[in-house]
């Protein structure tokens, strides 16, 4: 596995791993992550990576990309919240991370993580995220890199007739690396 940054060629490959999520959502799958009501379009995803890359690119934001044997299976964003890094949240990230099904549980996770974060540094002060509550594997990995919970929303997320809550975690990246980081 390779993990490197974000390359304009990764956009069918990510968005290829991100329409899968639908299904697995079709299927029943409990997927941690916050999806839209209906697949969004190919003109919505061509817009949204375009801006996204532009971010990366103009450094407000930073993805980690993993690739196996040539095809990218995953992602980490931290994205700046403040439109700029001079604006009073510019110095706050928030964390998002996609791992495509079949490469779950492998360490994929822990090397986008560990690569964005090293990305991360000296462009943000603090980053942020949320988690499902259910989503136990997810809140292990994020404690292992330093972060620590700092809120709990009940009914975050509404999938159809089911309800989840979240977990609100933090990290400040002023302190030292924590020495499990070597994983």
């Amino acid at each position: 596995m390779l993990v490197r940054d974000l390359r304009w060629s990764d956009f069918d490959e990510l968005r290829e791993v991100y329409y899968r999520l639908y299904d697995e959502r079709e299927q029943g799958v409990p997927i941690g992550i916050t999806l839209f009501r209906e697949r969004p379009s190919l003109p919505d995803e061509v817009d949204w990576f375009t801006r996204t890359f532009q971010r990366v690119l103009s450094g407000d934001a930073v993805m980690s990309v993993a690739e196996v044997d040539g095809r990218a299976v995953g992602n980490c964003m931290i994205d700046r919240v403040g439109a700029l890094a001079t604006s009073e949240q510019g110095h706050i990230g928030v964390l998002g991370v996609l791992v495509d099904k079949p490469y779950r549980g492998q360490g994929v996770g822990s090397a986008l993580l560990r690569h964005a974060l090293d990305r991360a540094r000296g462009k943000f002060e603090v980053i942020r995220l949320a988690v499902f509550s259910v989503n136990d594997r997810a809140e292990r990995l994020y404690r292992r890199f330093g972060f620590v919970r700092c809120g709990h929303i009940p009914r975050a997320i509404r999938r159809g007739g089911q309800y989840f809550d979240e977990e609100e975690m933090v990290l400040l990246l002023d302190g030292p690396a924590p020495a499990d980081w070597k994983v």
